[in-house]
């Protein structure tokens, strides 16, 4: 098992280090809540991880796979999910671009403030779990780890619980390197530009996630 250790962390470097939505939400919550927002979203999404490694275990994520229908309403659902976070993105810069310029920092500003840590961690799981290609990966990812003779089902839960916990401390610099540039990102217009960049983003993903496998 620990001889397998070292290639999976690898691997899973590999995957964290390609751009989703993922990443873009950590980031916006990032720049919007500050680091507690952050941490709880990237507590939320390796919640997902984790769940999608279970399953994976258990054999569920190939039921999904076995499934068009199923496979194509978690896709919708993703999509409108990344749609609708792609819409406050939007609003937030519409709202910040009306009110009066400022260059100090407004740690306070209703517009992205206003909703907590709890918000963050069901968004960061939200958006996971309605990843239909998640699932997918987890169940072709996992058993390629499982070492010859091993049992297979404690085996891919232990190297999910392993892959969630590794990715918490990988996208906390995310969150870290936000939290450095902290002055930056408070000046509103940074912030607003930001705002359309992240909706831009997440747009993008939406369509893609609906027009691919169509």
């Amino acid at each position: 098992m620990l001889a397998t250790l070292l290639p999976f962390l690898i691997a899973c470097t590999a995957v964290a280090a390609v751009p989703g939505q993922s990443t873009a939400l950590i980031i916006r919550q990032s720049i919007r809540g500050g680091k507690r927002a952050g941490v709880a979203t990237v507590l939320g999404n390796e919640s997902g991880v984790f769940v999608w490694g279970c399953a994976a275990a258990f054999g569920f994520t190939a039921l999904l796979a076995a499934s068009q229908i199923a496979y194509d309403g978690m896709r919708i659902v993703g999509a409108c999910v990344l749609a609708w976070f792609a819409v406050q993105s939007f609003r937030s810069a519409r709202r910040m671009k009306g009110e009066q310029s400022s260059e100090e920092p407004d740690e306070a500003d209703g517009g992205t403030r206003t909703r907590g840590p709890l918000w963050s961690y069901r968004a960061g799981l939200l958006t996971n779990l309605a990843n239909p290609k998640a699932a997918i990966f987890a169940m072709s990812f996992l058993p390629q780890f499982v070492p010859a003779g091993a049992p297979k089902l404690p085996t891919m839960v232990l190297l999910a619980a392993v892959w969630a916990v590794y990715e918490v401390f990988y996208y906390s610099l995310y969150v870290w390197c936000v939290q450095r540039m902290r002055a930056f990102f408070s000046r509103r217009e940074v912030r607003r530009r930001m705002e359309q960049v992240s909706g831009t983003v997440m747009l993008g993903l939406a369509v893609r996630m609906v027009v691919e496998n169509s």
